[in-house]
């Protein structure tokens, strides 16, 4: 687990690099801005990673409650306007001078430790409806708190993992259905409650009727792609990364990769992430107690949907969710809270 996740990190710095240099020139006047920051930021995820894969999972399930109780304190605090600070129009963010912390990022490990702690109180039970509602209640509860902010990518993320643990106990997949249906009439309705999100829908849809507004990023994304063909354009030489691509070392990144790398090259690199994922399920199921079992489906559920989410995103099957890429998008507390993911599962693996 600990090799591919390196090997994953190293193509990810690589790439940081690649896609970066040309703007961080021109922003920064410093070719190597980005990639040392993030380079600080993988110094940092390993150091967490070493220490969360020391800590006994179990201390997480004695304080559930109040790490739960912590992470909605700090996703009220963020949509203060003088706490909380506006990026990429999403008042998501701290400020905590080097970098800046998401808390929704640690909303979406908090409430996988809820939601596992309460599943394996109540596994047997789950098959009532009754026994559902109180984790989808706290998940519902999280997800508005994180679409006041905006960032609706988060929120889906956090959802689908909740639900991928559930659907794991006895619960009966005729409930599913219900919910299925409520779930996609309450995203219909978010979606026509902002101009912005309607947009994005339309552009998803047809890039090339607003190609320098709303379907700029998608057809640009495309552009980067098609000329990589079978084996890429040689690491280094993507043109799209030269001001056609916006921030093109954040959630569009493995767009550049496939330019630089071709359709074998991404075949591979999804290949690394798809045998991360099912090791980490295989070993689940290997766990002795429930809590960790599900500990580690929700952890591993939520890095492989928002890997899907995003490698969708760049390829053109979704619409455009600000959703980054695990282990090699550059940004902060994206990676250095995957770390701790990681070191979590390394901990919980530890006790088979």
């Amino acid at each position: 687990m600990l090799s591919i996740v390196l090997v994953i990190t190293t193509i990810g710095l690589l790439m940081v690099y690649s896609a970066s240099h040309i703007w961080a020139l021109y922003k920064f006047d410093d070719s190597y801005y980005f990639i040392k920051r993030q380079g600080l930021f993988v110094f940092l995820g390993l150091i967490c990673l070493l220490i969360f894969s020391k800590i006994d999972y179990h201390l997480y399930q004695k304080h559930s409650i109040k790490i739960l109780f912590v992470s909605f304190l700090l996703m009220i605090l963020v949509l203060i306007p003088g706490i909380g600070i506006v990026r990429g129009g999403s008042r998501s963010w701290f400020n905590l001078g080097l970098f800046a912390l998401q808390p929704s990022e640690i909303f979406k490990i908090a409430l996988i430790i809820y939601v596992s702690d309460y599943i394996s109180l109540h596994y047997h039970q789950m098959k009532k409806l009754k026994y559902c509602l109180k984790p989808l209640s706290v998940t519902l509860l999280g997800f508005l708190l994180i679409m006041l902010q905006p960032d609706f990518g988060s929120g889906v993320v956090m959802c689908c993992s909740i639900i991928v643990m559930i659907i794991v106990t006895p619960f009966p997949f005729k409930y599913f259905l219900g919910l299925g249906i409520i779930g996609l009439a309450g995203i219909i309705t978010m979606i026509l409650s902002a101009s912005y999100r309607m947009k994005r829908i339309l552009a998803f849809l047809d890039p090339f009727q607003d190609p320098l507004g709303s379907g700029f990023q998608m057809i640009q994304s495309l552009y980067a792609i098609a000329p990589g063909g079978l084996l890429g354009v040689g690491f280094d030489n993507s043109i799209q990364k030269h001001f056609y691509l916006p921030e093109p070392q954040t959630d569009f990144i493995f767009a550049i990769f496939l330019e630089e790398f071709g359709f074998i090259g991404g075949l591979l690199f999804i290949l690394l992430y798809a045998s991360l994922f099912i090791h980490c399920l295989n070993i689940s199921k290997k766990v002795d107690d429930l809590f960790g079992s599900f500990m580690m489906i929700g952890i591993i559920s939520m890095i492989g949907i928002q890997t899907f989410i995003n490698l969708g995103v760049v390829v053109g099957l979704f619409p455009v969710t600000g959703v980054t890429l695990p282990l090699m998008s550059y940004g902060g507390t994206s990676i250095v809270v995957t770390f701790i993911e990681i070191g979590i599962l390394l901990n919980i693996s530890s006790s088979i």
